[in-house]
């Protein structure tokens, strides 16, 4: 038995604004990450400067990037 494959055509003009429309999951899933894949370049300043810091209060000396990191997390919704 054949199988016939309908061809859906879009109703919209594809646009670099709407090219990953269709990947993306309807609704509130969308807007879910995981904590791990996001702010990873701060996250990883934060811990060099912590882990490496010749300072005798390596967390008075890495606060800013701290705050960084918890601001750019804050902006995907986490709070820490």
């Amino acid at each position: 038995m054949a199988t016939q494959s309908t061809n859906v055509m879009p109703t919209t003009s594809a646009t670099a604004g709407n090219l990953g429309a269709e990947l993306k999951p309807p609704g509130e899933a969308a807007a879910q990450v995981k904590p791990c894949c996001v702010c990873k370049d701060e996250k990883a300043a934060r811990d060099e400067c912590m882990l490496f810091s010749n300072s005798s209060d390596p967390q008075e000396e890495c606060q800013s990037l701290v705050g960084k990191y918890k601001s750019c997390m804050a902006g995907y919704g986490f709070k820490i």
